[in-house]
């Protein structure tokens, strides 16, 4: 059986904040506990490359900017997130097989050093904020786990290397596209910590064991007393969980 992966290398925090200053002070809060970190909109609208820059220099980074649109914009736009040096970058599902083929074409263009380890794509499938009656409401007549299925079927096809999905579909996922395909969930919210504006979310540890490779953590541990304590517990609850394929295995064996 192989080695399960180091609980660091499962843990994203999210450092969703306009401060690059605050964002980088976390970070080093968090250095020798945390090795991967997630900038989204809020962070990047800011402060932009220079928020890659600083933050390179204190782990790996999830670019997480959800890129929709036409294919040759979005070829474009990846391939310029390889070159800042991140690690991991998202497009949307919903944009199709043609233009998620053009995103992993843009991951190789931008990739400057061959040594390095090509930049992974992975797709938003279905947002943790949305329910059946948000797909209601936009015209999707399918539940929210049915949704997710077939987008990450789609992202599967178009050639990505895995995708965002809630911790309530991970299992699914897992069973339709297979042992290598990368699970990232967010909604992540430890027993007693307010799933605020998500609405499908689960703990660290039924993540794990649904399938999920990698979490991404926000606010319950960057608005947290003590970030670290918080990080800690994580991973903590993390390295004990046990995916289920490795409890199938033992079964069997």
């Amino acid at each position: 059986m192989a080695a399960l992966p180091d609980p660091r290398e499962r843990l994203i925090v999210a450092l969703d904040t306009a401060s690059l200053a605050g964002a980088e002070a976390l970070a080093d809060r968090l250095a020798g506990t945390v090795r991967w970190f997630k900038i989204g909109p809020h962070l990047f609208t800011a402060s932009g490359p220079a928020a890659v820059a600083a933050l390179l220099k204190r782990g790996k980074l999830f670019l997480d900017l959800k890129f929709h649109d036409i294919p040759s914009v979005v070829q474009s736009g990846v391939a310029t997130a390889a070159r800042l040096g991140v690690s991991l970058c998202t497009v949307h599902a919903l944009g199709g097989s043609a233009m998620m083929k053009a995103a992993q074409q843009g991951a190789g263009e931008g990739r400057a050093d061959p040594a390095r380890p090509r930049m992974r794509v992975i797709g938003v499938t279905l947002l943790t904020s949305a329910d059946a009656a948000t797909l209601s409401e936009i015209g999707l007549e399918e539940s929210p786990a049915a949704a997710t299925v077939r987008l990450a079927r789609l992202a599967r096809g178009g050639e990505l290397d895995g995708v965002v999905v809630s911790p309530l579909d991970a299992a699914a996922v897992r069973n339709v596209c297979g042992p290598d395909f990368l699970l990232v969930c967010p909604g992540i919210r430890p027993k007693g910590v307010d799933a605020g504006d998500q609405r499908r979310t689960d703990t660290p540890a039924a993540a794990i064991a649904a399938g999920a490779d990698m979490l991404v953590v926000g606010r319950a541990i960057t608005r947290a007393t003590d970030p670290r304590a918080a990080a800690e517990e994580i991973l903590r609850q993390i390295g004990n969980a046990v995916p289920r394929w490795v409890s199938e295995t033992a079964r069997e064996s």
